[in-house]
């Protein structure tokens, strides 16, 4: 079948840097991955991966995490090993 349908998005410019980038890394161009979500979403009728809101507690990680606050370094994986 021909592929005469065009698909219009605006998306930030860095996030499409970014995305362009790995789907380069993998051999892939934006429409065979755009092509492989549509294909996934008809095939499995919805979405191909779990959407939902994170939990307080990831909340809170993930803006430590951005911050920069409350982290702690290991010199070593046996180090961090031995605190798990």
């Amino acid at each position: 079948m021909a592929k005469t349908e065009m698909i219009r998005a605006r998306v930030e410019p860095e996030l499409k840097r970014e995305a362009e980038e790995v789907l380069g890394e993998l051999g892939m161009s934006a429409t065979e991955a755009i092509t492989l979500f549509y294909t996934q979403v008809a095939m499995q009728r919805g979405l191909p991966f779990d959407v939902r809101l994170p939990n307080a507690e990831t909340v809170e990680a993930l803006q430590q995490a951005q911050d920069g606050t409350d982290l702690v370094e290991y010199l070593t994986l046996e180090d961090l090993k031995a605190k798990a």
